[in-house]
């Protein structure tokens, strides 16, 4: 004969296990009331719920919703260490603009979900998916963090300036911070003026809220400077980047760049820029990145190799070229 899922003397028990759960789960039945119902005591109603769940009456389901792609944020966890990925939607036909609209959405709920009133908050400076991601937050009803702190020299040309504290600005206006920018370039013409401003008392208090963040959201960059840096007066020249990407450079964070597996790409030209070290950056306790698109996956697999990000907000078919490989 066939086994019974429960023994003949746990009938009585299943029975009324299977009563308990069904006034709980399905008709939304308090436990109080539940007790009071079927004269028995709410810690016994609370045991035979318990105990539903581990002999099968009650299983749980997860579905998930469209456009949510759970099991591949899991595995970019598992694969690259990370504390947490967001996976967006991107429509495979859509063109960078469209791309970092995704990208700005997707990071802007992250962060409207998961900001506490008491992260410092380090952000890059001349990221055109931060500002995009900054323009679809919406206001906090209560203070998302105590500061918002520029993570390299915001300072350059005059008319794109204007992003860089646009993007620093904002943000702080919107989650209720304070904002604290780097009155200086990201890159200086030499190492000598780098140091010389780094003495500066200013400079020396930005460095001291640089080692005091708790969380960072910056953009990851490939070589190639965006529109925006380019016109800023902070990028590396053609010469330059020719000598980085000789040298294996595939990325860069926060100006400083970095190879395919990680390594920083060390040497006269990062002696000359202004930006958190790179020491102080990994020992902030969550370090978002926000990238997508073909031309970003090798910058984007350098800084998770290298530990330069340990959260990340990217699209579906970048995250699943990043898991193919």
């Amino acid at each position: 004969m066939p086994s019974n899922t429960y023994s003949r003397p746990l009938d009585g028990q299943v029975r009324l296990m299977t009563k308990v759960a069904r006034m709980y789960h399905e008709r939304g039945i308090r436990q109080a009331e539940i007790a009071e119902a079927l004269n028995i005591s709410q810690a016994k109603v609370s045991r035979l719920l318990k105990r539903a769940v581990t002999v099968g009456i009650v299983r749980t389901t997860v579905t998930v919703a469209p456009g949510v792609y759970a099991e591949t944020e899991e595995l970019l966890e598992e694969r690259f260490g990370l504390a947490e990925a967001v996976v967006v939607d991107v429509d495979p036909e859509a063109d960078a603009a469209e791309t970092i609209a995704a990208l700005g959405a997707g990071a802007a709920a992250y962060l409207e979900a998961t900001l506490s009133g008491t992260d410092r908050i380090g952000v890059s400076s001349w990221s055109q998916t931060l500002l995009a991601v900054v323009e679809r937050m919406r206001p906090f009803a209560a203070r998302g963090a105590s500061e918002v702190v520029q993570l390299l020299g915001g300072s350059g040309a005059p008319e794109a300036q204007g992003h860089s504290h646009r993007l620093l600005g904002d943000l702080a206006r919107i989650i209720g911070a304070e904002a604290v920018y780097v009155q200086a370039p990201g890159i200086v013409a030499s190492p000598q003026i780098r140091d010389s401003l780094l003495t500066d008392p200013a400079m020396q208090e930005i460095s001291r809220r640089w080692r005091e963040l708790t969380m960072t959201i910056m953009g990851i960059g490939n070589i190639e400077p965006s529109d925006v840096l380019a016109s800023s007066g902070n990028a590396f020249t053609a010469e330059e980047r020719t000598e980085l990407l000789r040298d294996g450079a595939v990325g860069d964070i926060c100006h400083r760049t970095y190879r395919l597996d990680g390594s920083p790409v060390q040497g006269e030209f990062d002696e000359r820029i202004i930006a958190i070290p790179l020491d102080d950056l990994r020992r902030i306790p969550r370090r978002l990145g926000v990238a997508g698109g073909a031309h970003k996956v090798d910058a984007i697999r350098g800084s998770l190799a290298g530990g330069w990000v340990n959260a990340l907000v990217t699209d579906l078919r970048t995250a699943q070229t990043l898991l193919e490989n």
